[in-house]
C-alpha cells in the first residue's frame, strides 16, 4: 500500500477542505496482474480519513466483496480534494490503472468552498467523458449539502450530480451518506466523517448501485 503522509493538524470536516493528502493504492501483484481494475477517484470520505485502521474504509471492504471476482480497487482519493483537483490528477491515474469502471465520489469540498455549481458539473463532467474515452465505465456519487449553505446553492449543488446522471447516461447513487449523515452513532466525533460502523453501510449502497456495471466486466 502506498500513502502519502497525512500531516496533523484540525480534524477536518465532512464538507471541509484537507489540505495534507492521502493515497491508498492497491498495487498488482504478480498473482493479480490479470486483474480488471477498478479506480475509486474520491476525497476524504473514501480515503478512510480519521479511521483507525485503512481497512475498515468502504474502499477497502468493497476490495473485499469483488476479490473473487478477480477485480483490484485501486483507491486514489485524498482528504480535501475537490472536482477541480481530481479532474487534474485523472489523466495519470487512467493511464497508470486501466481501470474498467471508474468511481466518481468529489464535490463536498466544491460546496464547503462556494464553488459555482457549474463549474463542479464541468469539471464531473470532463471526468466522465475522460474515462469513458479511457474505455471505463463510470459510477457517480452523489452529494448534498447541509441546509445553513442556503436552500438555493444547496439545491443547485444536487441538482448537478442528477443532470449529470440524465445527459451522460452514467449510474448514479443520488446521495452517497444517505442514512448516514446525520446519524451521530455512524459519525466520528467531528459529527460529520462517517466512522467504521457506517462504513458498510457506506460499501453496500455503492454495491448496489454498481452490480450492474460489474457484469460486463466479469469472467466466466
Amino acid at each position: 500500500m502506498i500513502k502519502a503522509r497525512l500531516l496533523s493538524g484540525p480534524a477536518s470536516l465532512l464538507f471541509l477542505s484537507i489540505v495534507s493528502g492521502f493515497i491508498s493504492i492497491t498495487p498488482l501483484s504478480a498473482d493479480s496482474a490479470a486483474a480488471d481494475s477498478l479506480l475509486v477517484v474520491g476525497d476524504s470520505l473514501s480515503a478512510g480519513y480519521g479511521l483507525s485502521d485503512s481497512g475498515q474504509g468502504w474502499v477497502a471492504l468493497l476490495q473485499q466483496r469483488l476479490q473473487p471476482r478477480n477485480i483490484t480497487v485501486v483507491n486514489a482519493s485524498i482528504p480535501g480534494d475537490t472536482s477541480g483537483g481530481g479532474l487534474a490528477r485523472l489523466p495519470a491515474a487512467l493511464a497508470a490503472h486501466r481501470p474498467r469502471i471508474v468511481i466518481l465520489e468529489l464535490g463536498a469540498n466544491d460546496g464547503l468552498r462556494g464553488l459555482p455549481p457549474a463549474a463542479l458539473k464541468a469539471n464531473l463532467g470532463a471526468m466522465i467523458d475522460q474515462a469513458r474515452s479511457a474505455g471505463a465505465q463510470v459510477l457517480l456519487l452523489g452529494m448534498k449539502l447541509p441546509p445553513n449553505y442556503g436552500g438555493r446553492y444547496a439545491e443547485a449543488f444536487e441538482r448537478v450530480y442528477q443532470e449529470l446522471a440524465e445527459e451522460k447516461q452514467v449510474r448514479l447513487l443520488p446521495f452517497f451518506l444517505d442514512g448516514v449523515a446525520g446519524d451521530e452513532h455512524l459519525l466520528q466525533s467531528d459529527g460529520l466523517h462517517p466512522n467504521a460502523e457506517a462504513q458498510p453501510l457506506l460499501m453496500k449502497s455503492v454495491f448496489e448501485k454498481l452490480e450492474p456495471l460489474l457484469v460486463s466486466i466479469d469472467r466466466p
